[in-house]
Order: structure tokens, then sequence, then C-alpha cells
């Protein structure tokens, strides 16, 4: 432990000291939505995955401090390879991306021979060089549907994004890795729709480049949750949204620490998560502590072995150069906007 973080010390006076320490080791220190708040509230930056690594690979910083979890992580360090990304607690995990390694993966593979492979971007650097295409849930079905419909697709690994795209393209040669996010339980059609009937005039927004919103994605497809009234959005198109709505309360489909920043960037607007429960253990084991005692001792450093990322760099980049739009879920064109990225 650094002599930083002994006794008890204000999460106001940890905050200045990690700020002084950033200036001193020329870090940026980059938050996703759903850390804890007082974490967001020290980062220089705070967004999704994608958002986040776009951040790390522009940044004149020498060294990332990722207050994400390990995939994201990785991802900064594929894009960024220069610099010294740092995760603060190497227990922050993913459920959905550690149900598939790339061992099964090349098993899956070989049981179909040619098929071209599709992977979620939540998952390791290993799992994307065995993949042709990394997504994201708002390009998953445009990049199935630039793939030769006489080409078998393995889709990996969230099993409720997959039936999604099984469903709009209405391929059937689609096989779909059965893994999901240990947060979606939280976030089921039962608990939406309870939410929507308490606040009948508040708008549902669903931000859909996360697991655990992927089973919300599912649901509206499906017809299981009515569209009428939601926005699919990226993660500023949620933050802006409030602001542009007549709109006074929000049901929030996604994992609930992102509604400190809606909260905080629209004082005036009420918002609800769809489910309380929908908490992501593994994003909340970072702590100021902890992102302190990563800056003094330089800790944990994430790498990827030169191959690995390499290869794992190309399905990204097939993954943007695809673009980042959605299929609509029956949304209202009036009012819904380009999720983006």
């Amino acid at each position: 432990m650094t002599e930083f973080i002994h006794g008890n010390v204000s999460d106001e006076d940890l905050a200045t000291r990690i700020k002084q320490l950033a200036r001193k080791r020329d870090a940026v220190i980059l938050a996703h939505n759903y850390q804890r708040p007082e974490v967001q509230d020290v980062a220089d930056y705070v967004g999704d995955s994608l958002g986040l690594s776009r951040e790390a690979a522009k940044t004149d910083a020498q060294v990332i401090v990722f207050c994400g979890v390990h995939f994201m992580a990785e991802t900064a360090a594929i894009l960024s390879p220069t610099k010294t990304v740092l995760l603060p607690d190497m227990a922050a995990g993913c459920s959905l991306a550690s149900t598939i390694d790339a061992e099964q993966l090349r098993a899956w593979k070989n049981e179909h021979p040619g098929a071209i492979v599709v992977s979620y971007v939540n998952t390791s650097a290993e799992v994307k060089a065995e993949s042709d295409y990394c997504c994201t849930s708002g390009n998953a079905v445009e990049i199935v549907n630039s793939i030769p419909a006489d080409k078998e697709v393995l889709f990996l690994p969230d099993m409720f994004l997959g039936a999604h795209v099984r469903r709009v393209t209405g391929r059937d040669n689609i096989h779909v890795w059965m893994g999901e996010c240990h947060v979606h339980a939280g976030i089921d059609p039962d608990n939406i729709n309870a939410q929507r009937a308490a606040h009948p005039d508040a708008e549902f927004l669903i931000h859909p480049e996360c697991g655990c919103a992927t089973s919300v994605v599912e649901a509206v497809s499906a017809g299981a949750v009515s569209a009428e009234g939601a926005q699919i959005l990226s993660t500023e198109g949620m933050i802006r949204r409030p602001a542009i709505s007549d709109a006074e309360e929000f049901i929030v489909a996604t994992e609930v620490g992102i509604l400190h920043r809606l909260r905080r960037e629209n004082p005036t607007k009420r918002f609800f998560a769809a489910n309380e429960r929908a908490v992501c253990a593994f994003m909340k084991v970072t702590t100021l502590p902890k992102v302190l005692e990563s800056l003094e001792l330089m800790q944990h450093r994430i790498t990827v072995p030169p191959a690995i990322a390499k290869r794992a760099r190309q399905a990204i980049e097939r993954m943007v150069s695809i673009g980042g739009k959605p299929t609509p879920l029956s949304l209202d064109p009036a009012t819904a906007e380009d999720p983006g990225e």
C-alpha cells in the first residue's frame, strides 16, 4: 500500500492526491459510466468502452489509468501500443467476456470450417484475435448483413444480442454462443414493463453498447417490451437526450452506474433505473484508494502480446470501418437519435 492511503482519508482528499499524482505521472484517467460516482468524478473522461478507447488512442498522455474492466483496458492497449495502460484492480473482469476463451473458440471454429466469426466487443484480446470481425450492439446487424448470405456465421458470446441479430437479419445460418452478462437478470421485461407502468410519461432510454442491455434490445425486437417511446442511444446520446426532450422523467435500461452522470448533467430531470439491482460487481471493485495506488506503484500494467494485438486490431478496425449505426427497433423516427458508437 502507498503512504497516501493509510488511515481515514476523505474522498475529496483522495481525489486531490490522485489529480496531483496524475499530473506528475503524465497520466490521463478514464472511467467507464458504470464506475462508482466518486471514481467518475475524479476522471478526465467518462464514457463507454469504445469511446474511452478512442480517448486513449488520441491522448498525448504517456500513462492511461483505465477505470473499467479488463477487456476494455486490453482494447486500449491494442489501440495505444506505445502507452502504459494501468488497471487499478485486476479483479475487474467481465462475466460476459469470461463465457468463452480462445481455446473454446478455436474448437467451435473447427466444428464449422469456413464460418465467419463475429465477436461482440465484450471479449478478451485473445478471442478478438481469433475473430474475423468485432461488433457493438449498434452495428452487429450491419456487420452480419455485410457477410455473404451463404456463409455460416459464428456469433459470440452474447446469446441475447445473437438472438436479436438472427431475428432481424432473418438468417438461419447464424450459430450463437450461449453466453450472457450476469447483470442482465436485473433488467428483464417484467421489470421494465412495471417501471413503465409506474412512470407512464417517462421516456425509455436504452444504451445498447454493453452486455447488460442486450437482453433489452432482444426483448424489444421480440415484442416483449414495447418500442413506443423508446430511445436506442449511445452514452453521449443518453446524456444529451434529456436536455432536448420535453419529458421530465426517464427510465434507463442499463447498469445503474450511469444514473450518476445523467443526474449530474441533467439536474432538473428525474431518472429511474429499469431495475435497481442491475449492478455490475466487477465495475464496482475500483475505488479511489486503488486508483491512487495504481498511480503510485504504476500497477497493474495491461499488455497484449504483439502477435495477438495485431490480429485483434484487424477485427476491431473492420468493426469501425463498417460503421456504428444500429438497425432501428421500430423506434419513432421523429425522435430517434443516431446511437453512433
